[in-house]
């Protein structure tokens, strides 16, 4: 009797540790790791067009793409602004998605309220998150805020509500004003109560004041663990409560190094600088095209053209302190410039990179060297003016980078002892033993090994 009162207090434990395990992983999405939400560490982000994804140009129609998607590898899914557009001053035939005439709305040229929120739980119902463009820093021209409260505007000299920057659809809003700053925050929580979203990714945040973030941003992570991005660079941004930050600084360099105008290295410095830029822990969204790279300054099928790309892709995948982006259309790819203000639909026919990007972001999501905190260390491997090479490691796992920024081909050597024996090449699916010898990597080659 003894044995088997005991045997069924073993099994009680095991259950109870078993419920236990099953709690914490119903309740991880509340977990954070180093102050950013724990699910965003080993994430990427995809950045969706809805207005080109599809002939369509709606919600319900990119919602046909959700399994796609999530087979690639992604995970979140960041929504360029879906409010409506103001008519006034408007640009183009449809206008900037930018000149929000209405925060708590839907634009109705993408669906509903009720088509979003089926989308938002279209992608959580497959284990991926949402993020929404917010828009703070200005309102669109006939927004109903500046006829109710006109004091929410910075005025020209003529007294009317001054246009931002020079984006002449536009209005800028004076965050001096505290009645201001409650409606924007109002307005974000809507979209947290509402439709359940994970985060903002916060345009032109470099210019809102940093008090309007350390009063906001707590309130929303207090809402639900949400993730928020800043468009901007500046070092106040991370202080202020942002998770991620833009890496100008470090795309400005890739952009140089891809034109052969400065060498591999160069990149060391900006890792360098980095670390004395931003506080410790610091998440970067690296990139190689977004909406305003594409439709402005052709990324990246001009700034990396044709196989110049793979090894920035693979760069920005795998570096430190970051989670990767990927823009509409760059697994099919789409090689132009998206139009801004008007219907420019892509296509999604021959998917000639999603293999390529399926390979990276599951090789991520599954291998903790490439979270957001891991190591990161140069390693020698040939010249270093084109050759640029490096490990990601955490706890028992290591990933080896080699990636050739050059026409040429070259020669590769490595001579760290601890990264020669067997290692998983990720690209073939194969295992390789690793020598000292001396071998050749093709023209804007990359190599990428598990451990």
């Amino acid at each position: 009797m003894k044995k088997v009162g005991i045997s069924f207090l073993l099994v009680g434990f095991i259950l109870s540790f078993i419920c236990c395990k099953n709690d914490k992983l119903v309740n991880e999405d509340n977990l954070q790791i180093d102050g950013h939400p724990a699910w965003i560490m080993q994430s990427n982000i995809y950045e969706v067009n809805v207005r080109q994804y599809t002939p369509e140009g709606t919600l319900n129609a990119f919602a046909k793409h959700l399994d796609r998607l999530k087979a690639m590898g992604v995970e979140t899914i960041w929504f360029m602004p879906i409010n409506p557009i103001s008519k006034v001053d408007r640009k183009g035939s449809l206008g900037s998605y930018y000149a929000v005439s209405d925060f708590t709305s839907i634009n109705p040229e993408f669906g509903t309220l009720e088509d979003f929120k089926n989308v938002v739980k279209a992608i959580h119902d497959r284990g991926m998150k949402v993020i929404i463009d917010w828009v703070p820093n200005h309102t669109g021209a006939d927004h109903r805020w500046l006829k109710q409260h006109p004091d929410f505007y910075v005025k020209d000299s003529a007294g009317k509500a001054a246009v931002a920057f020079d984006w002449a659809d536009v209005r800028q809003l004076d965050f001096k004003n505290p009645v201001l700053q409650d409606s924007m925050v109002a307005a974000m929580k809507f979209w947290i109560k509402d439709t359940d979203i994970d985060g903002f990714r916060c345009d032109v945040a470099w210019n809102v004041p940093a008090n309007f973030w350390k009063k906001s941003i707590p309130q929303l992570k207090k809402m639900k663990n949400v993730f928020m991005l800043a468009e901007g660079d500046s070092t106040y941004l991370p202080k202020s409560g942002f998770d991620a930050v833009y890496p100008w600084h470090m795309f400005k360099m890739m952009e140089k190094v891809a034109k052969g105008e400065r060498p591999a290295f160069s990149l060391d410095s900006i890792n360098k600088e980095n670390e004395t830029r931003y506080p410790k822990n610091t998440i970067q969204m690296y990139f190689t095209s977004n909406h305003d790279e594409n439709s402005w300054n052709k990324a990246d099928y001009g700034t990396f053209p044709n196989d110049v790309h793979a090894p920035f892709a693979v760069f920005t995948q795998t570096m430190k302190n970051s989670v990767p982006l990927i823009y509409s259309g760059q697994e099919e790819p789409t090689l132009r410039a998206l139009k801004f203000f008007d219907k420019d639909p892509m296509e999604f026919k021959n998917l000639k990179r999603e293999k390529f990007y399926k390979t990276l972001l599951h090789l991520r999501k599954r291998n903790i060297a490439l979270s957001a905190n891991a190591s990161f260390k140069k390693v020698e491997a040939g010249n270093k003016d084109v050759i640029y090479a490096y490990t990601r490691k955490k706890d028992n796992k290591k990933i080896l980078v080699i990636l050739n920024f050059s026409n040429k081909e070259q020669s590769i050597k490595i001579s760290d002892k601890t990264l020669l024996g067997k290692a998983h090449n990720v690209f073939n699916e194969k295992e390789e033993t690793l020598s000292g010898n001396e071998r050749k990597i093709k023209p804007w080659g990359y190599e990428v090994y598990e451990y």
